[in-house]
């Protein structure tokens, strides 16, 4: 498997990603998009790929002003939790008993190896979807392709129909595909409760003799986001 640094120079070759690169530019250069321009590809510093252990894949960044930092379904420390995040931490919660903590800073997870990536990785404010079929789906099909590539058994969590298409993707059987609802409100109930993701997850991986993820998020206070801050690596 090669890095994302050798996958990221291999596409910046390709007119498509020449194409989205002047289309990024420019919107970064008359609006307000997100997240900040330095955290586009913070899932892939935080979790590169020879560290992924679970990927969980999401749509597009969340579009409100502080939220989103480059990590799906996770938000900056001090911005009120998502409902899908909520509903994330009612099912661990359920799975494992921890209790809901006050924060949506996911960085615990991706420094353990989940690679949170969302196949678009950037939006305007305020617009869902805004950067939809600019070319970010093209770039990150390509970095799904090079992680089901891998030898080293992954799990690979698709929540809703969006994230379901990707399966197409991932062929390899070494890896697990959990497949279910999306954890949003209005389809939670629909399969996303119950769907014991994050145990089958971790049974898969001490099975294979890799070291499991600890799920558990801590409440935010001043001093665990300066030692956030500290210990990135």
């Amino acid at each position: 498997m090669i890095s994302f640094n050798d996958l990221l120079e291999e596409e910046k070759q390709k007119e498509y990603y020449k194409e989205l690169i002047d289309f990024i530019d420019k919107e970064y250069e008359s609006k307000i998009i997100f997240p900040p321009r330095e955290k586009i590809f913070e899932a892939f510093r935080l979790t590169p790929f020879e560290k992924a252990k679970v990927v969980i894949i999401g749509q597009d960044p969340y579009h409100g002003e502080g939220e989103a930092h480059g990590l799906a379904f996770s938000v900056n420390n001090g911005i009120k939790i998502p409902p899908s995040l909520k509903n994330i931490y009612k099912e661990i919660n359920s799975e494992y008993g921890y209790e809901i903590p006050n924060t949506g800073y996911l960085i615990k997870w991706a420094k353990q190896g989940v690679l949170m990536l969302n196949t678009v990785l950037t939006v305007e404010k305020d617009k869902p979807a805004s950067h939809k079929a600019k070319g970010w789906e093209v770039f990150t099909d390509r970095v799904i392709e090079e992680l089901n590539n891998s030898d080293y058994p992954l799990v690979f969590m698709l929540w809703g129909n969006y994230a379901k298409t990707k399966a197409q993707l991932i062929n390899n059987p070494k890896h697990l595909i959990l497949e279910s609802a999306h954890p949003s409100p209005f389809s939670a109930r629909n399969g996303f409760f119950g769907n014991n993701h994050f145990k089958l997850a971790n049974d898969f991986l001490l099975k294979n003799g890799i070291e499991q993820i600890d799920w558990k998020i801590e409440n935010f206070t001043e001093q665990t986001n300066e030692d956030a801050q500290l210990s990135i690596f």
